[in-house]
């Protein structure tokens, strides 16, 4: 007889761990909590080559982490539902307040722009003093956002600071906690003497936020 007779629930518990146990895959997940996307799409916005991707999607496909769906000659991939989004910011919580590297990688990529958080942005959304600015590829824009913020993306912006009212504080979000466009953004935005500061944790962040609350539209 087995010294554990319970192996058997560790090893389907196991199976979560294994399909986490991927910088790749996570990536992959990261990508996909923003919204679904093609194969094709998937591996462009996670920089991961074409057959890697499919063939690490399958992975968390068998562990039920993400799902797909048929359109015309087309197949979305998606998270396989909101308990995997909301999984996905816990496990990024818990490893930020655990791992000292993980919180100086954040640094080093980011850079230490004090910024806005979710709950706060959420009380100031009828301020007039604040604009908010949508620095993702439009079509992440559109596929969802904050309450009156405005697209525009980190390739226009430049061209269009004089769209920008002066005197109001800038708030730029990209897609998750680890995008480094949002900082571009208010770095450029700074440069040219305006006030500004990135959302913490981008769009998922308040993504999550309106779902904790109550207040997803």
């Amino acid at each position: 007889m087995s010294e554990f007779p319970e192996e058997p629930i560790y090893q389907q518990l196991a199976r979560v761990g294994k399909a986490l146990a991927s910088p790749v895959r996570l990536r992959l997940l990261d990508v996909l909590d923003q919204r679904e996307r093609t194969v094709e799409e998937l591996a462009e916005a996670a920089g991961v080559a074409l057959k890697n991707t499919s063939a690490q999607l399958q992975q968390l496909r068998a562990a039920h982490l993400v799902t797909s769906r048929r359109a015309g000659t087309h197949v979305y991939y998606r998270l396989a539902d909101e308990r995997v989004s909301r999984f996905l910011g816990e496990l990024q919580g818990f490893a930020h307040d655990r791992l000292a590297d993980l919180r100086d990688a954040v640094r080093a990529r980011l850079g230490s722009l004090e910024g806005v958080t979710a709950d706060e942005l959420a009380s100031r959304l009828a301020d007039p003093g604040t604009v908010i600015i949508d620095v993702r590829p439009a079509a992440d824009y559109a596929a969802g956002h904050v309450p009156g913020a405005i697209s525009v993306p980190l390739a226009e912006l430049r061209g269009r600071l004089d769209d920008l009212p002066r005197g109001a504080e800038i708030v730029a979000y990209c897609g998750g906690p680890y995008c480094v466009v949002s900082p571009e953004a208010v770095r450029l935005l700074r440069a040219h003497g305006r006030d500004a500061r990135p959302l913490d944790g981008g769009y998922l962040a308040w993504r999550r936020h309106q779902k904790t609350t109550g207040t997803d539209a």
